[in-house]
Order: structure tokens, then C-alpha cells, then sequence
């Protein structure tokens, strides 16, 4: 049986409970990658793409019955982890962001967040980042209506 990854929010993506570790889920209806039946992925990178909330499971599922290049789809699925990966996904993303941080001014705030993932920074950061973006957006708005006239 195949071993995989699946995120989940607090409940599963039809608002049904999130099944405790050793329970099996069953899917009975046609299935269709992406629509209906029970996702997975090999890798958790690929999971993280359909990541709906911070909770991570390792799974083991039966055979797959469709496939694309980074998820499955199956008839059963048992979580036999579950992690809660919010913190190590900040992590992932602020060590993604300081790899390539010598490309741009990035402000000390957000330099600083980078490090210490501290909330009070993330909070501040993200308050600049909507900053930039409002006025990234308010300045081609004006230069589009400039070509306009």
C-alpha cells in the first residue's frame, strides 16, 4: 500500500471530521482526480500546493486509481500521523524568502520576521507588504489611465 502525504483544515474538504489516526476513510462514489475520492501525494512539497489548512497527515492508501505528476487519487486512505505543520511551513517560507532576499531591498522588518518568525513581526510584515501592494496598485492605475488619456 502506497504511503503519502495529505493537509487538511480542521475538517475535510466536504466539512466532514477529520478521521483519527487508524481509521479508515472509504470512498464509494466514481472517482475523478481533483473532484472526488481520496487525494495524496508522495511528496509533502506537492501537498503543500492543495494545503487547505496546517494539518499534515501521513497516510497509507490503497492503490491509486488516477494520477497526475504531483497528487493521487484513491479508494482508501488511513492517517496514521498527524502533525500540525503550520510553524515548519512559516519556516519553509521565510528560508525560501532569505535565499533570494539579496535580489531586492527587502525592509528590516521583514528581514527581521525572516529570522525569528515572531508574530508580532509577521503581523507588522504583512501590514507593509499590503502597503506596497496598495500603492504598487494605486501607481498603475495611474499610469494606465495616463496611456488612457
Amino acid at each position: 500500500m502506497p504511503i503519502g502525504y495529505h493537509f487538511t483544515a480542521d475538517t475535510l474538504r466536504d466539512g466532514s471530521p477529520v478521521p483519527p489516526v487508524g481509521e479508515k476513510l472509504v470512498f464509494n462514489g466514481d472517482i475523478e482526480i481533483c473532484r472526488s475520492g481520496l487525494h495524496w501525494s508522495e511528496h509533502p512539497f506537492d501537498a503543500l500546493t492543495y494545503a487547505p489548512g496546517k494539518w499534515l497527515h501521513l497516510v497509507e492508501c490503497s492503490e491509486p486509481v488516477e494520477s497526475k505528476d504531483d497528487k493521487h487519487v484513491s479508494r482508501e486512505r488511513t492517517i496514521l500521523k498527524t502533525i500540525d505543520a503550520e510553524h515548519l511551513c512559516h519556516r519553509f517560507v521565510a528560508d525560501q524568502a532569505r535565499s533570494v532576499a539579496h535580489l531586492w531591498d527587502v525592509p528590516d522588518l521583514v528581514r527581521e520576521y525572516f529570522t525569528s518568525l515572531g508574530k508580532d513581526k509577521r503581523d507588522a510584515a504583512d501590514d507593509a507588504a499590503r502597503a506596497v501592494d496598495a500603492a504598487r496598485a494605486d501607481f498603475k492605475a495611474k499610469v494606465d489611465a495616463a496611456f488612457a488619456a
